[in-house]
């Protein structure tokens, strides 16, 4: 008898700043002088990231793939709408996240005090408990396009499980 199967995703996501936008992050949003991030949902990077771990989790493709933006459901929608789509997408597969690690790389604003409501966010639209989700923000120290602060970059890994079917 064989254990559990386990997979890997890992997720990437940027996004230019556009004045006149919220700036949204894992659902929660961040009050900044640039505005929010220029996209076709709520352009929350870090919900993007997220869910595209999901999906290269079990190869399923992209985000753009299954959420393109010419499909005009997805126009100005949340991108916890999109995580809980492709959360639906592994669990309908048999599979179930076990844990969720997520950097923010941003020159401002700073995002310390959103921590705690970010990763509250995730874990619910991952049906997994706050504790399995980290959220660490970083600089790109005034390096490049992010580090003069254009926009906002996230990272996610994600460690998925599914249980032997032998059994």
């Amino acid at each position: 008898m064989s254990g559990p199967k386990i997979r890997i995703g890992q997720g990437y996501d940027v996004h230019p700043f556009r004045a006149g936008r919220r700036l949204v992050l894992a659902g929660v949003e961040i009050p900044s002088p640039r505005g929010g991030l220029a996209g076709h949902s709520d352009a929350d990077v870090l919900a993007h990231a997220v869910a595209s771990a999901l999906l290269g989790s079990l190869a399923l493709g992209d985000l753009g793939t299954h959420f393109p933006d010419t499909d005009r459901r997805w126009e100005g929608a949340s991108s916890l709408e999109i995580l809980r789509a492709a959360g639906a997408m592994v669990r309908e597969r048999g599979w179930s996240v076990l844990n969720c690690d997520t950097t923010v790389v941003a020159e401002e604003p700073r995002l310390a005090v959103h921590v705690p409501a970010m990763r509250a966010n995730l874990a619910q639209a991952l049906g997994i408990a706050t504790e399995d989700v980290s959220v660490k923000a970083t600089t790109h120290e005034r390096m490049g396009a992010l580090g003069r602060g254009e926009g906002i970059a996230a990272h996610a890994v994600i460690l998925m499980s599914q249980a032997d079917r032998a059994g």
